[in-house]
């Protein structure tokens, strides 16, 4: 466990305000929630007595923040092999394979990525969620930021909250776009099927944009950038279907295998064995949550994706023509 102490004097100007309030402004690296539970808790004093939340303050009280961070994840540590591209005190960004499931769920109680965390580093579990602050779906690959530090995890979270997370995809979809665009559509549970998303009216989704742009055409799919500027359960998969271009290889959106006319043996023997979504997380950029310092990286689009977009390539290069 984690020994957590402060000990800090109520600013006069907070006179007349709630305790959980000020104390939220005088302790930032934690959030709201975390500081109210630990003040019903007797976690922290004020004047050396116990509080509530909602206690209104003088100014000039003396706050005593003294708690030991107790694991709030139970899931077992496992070793499975973890691709990491940075890593500090504070945080962690790794470049997830395909396949790997993010969170233990139904059907998936053990082999995710929040195992692996826990192994790499056992303190994570004494982070919500093992540190992680947002996920990608089990069969995308590419970049994901994990906190390893409370302050982090209070700061990422709002940061990605305010949509100050700049994440870019890459994704082959079917269908030739013409160019670029932007779907603004909410984003729902699917009303017949537990499993899916699906775009709704205002009042049933939540608020959700996407930006698109194309990369390269090829005869019967497109190459294309998206970036996410919310973060919606499947958003780029269900945005892109709605405008009649799901991704290549979804099962739940795609629609199943559809070839080129004339496609090469190359070619279908790819697309046949894709069997994902191809979609790969593959820049992300942001302010780091505690020193103020802008990151950036990049992850290489994954050896499947690439063997798919080469032939796509070569297909477009035998033929000549957008032709179905």
């Amino acid at each position: 466990m984690t020994l957590i102490q402060h000990e800090a004097w109520v600013p006069l100007h907070a006179a007349g305000r709630r305790f959980d309030q000020a104390l939220a402004e005088m302790f930032p690296d934690y959030s709201r929630s975390r500081l109210s539970g630990w003040i019903k808790s007797g976690a922290v004093t004020l004047d050396g007595a116990t509080a509530t939340p909602r206690q209104l303050l003088r100014g000039g009280e003396q706050v005593r923040l003294q708690v030991e961070l107790a694991a709030e994840v139970t899931s077992a540590p496992e070793a499975i092999a973890l691709h990491i591209v940075h890593q500090d005190e504070h945080l962690l960004v790794l470049d997830k394979p395909a396949g790997l499931v993010v969170h233990p769920g139904a059907g998936n109680p053990a082999g995710t990525l929040l195992n692996a965390l826990l192994h790499h580093d056992p303190q994570l579990a004494e982070l919500p969620r093992a540190g992680i602050v947002h996920r990608l779906d089990k069969d995308t690959s590419g970049l994901m930021v994990v906190a390893r530090s409370v302050p982090a995890v209070t700061a990422l979270v709002d940061m990605l909250s305010r949509h100050e997370v700049e994440r870019h995809y890459e994704a082959v979809v079917l269908g030739t776009l013409v160019s670029g665009g932007t779907v603004d559509a909410p984003i729902g549970r699917h009303m017949g099927d537990r499993l899916r998303q699906a775009v709704r009216d205002e009042e049933d989704g939540k608020h959700a944009v996407t930006h698109y742009r194309l990369r390269e055409r090829f005869r019967a799919h497109s190459l294309v950038q998206c970036q996410l500027e919310t973060g919606r359960t499947h958003q780029i998969r269900v945005h892109m279907a709605h405008i009649n271009h799901p991704l290549l290889g979804d099962p739940l959106y795609g629609g199943g295998l559809k070839l080129p006319k004339g496609a090469t043996p190359e070619l279908i023997a790819v697309m046949r064995s894709f069997r994902r979504q191809a979609l790969h997380a593959e820049k992300l950029s942001f302010v780091h949550p505690v020193s103020g310092e802008p990151l950036s990286f990049s992850a290489e689009r994954p050896a499947d994706q690439q063997a798919l977009i080469e032939a796509l390539r070569a297909d477009l290069l035998q033929h000549g023509a957008n032709d179905y």
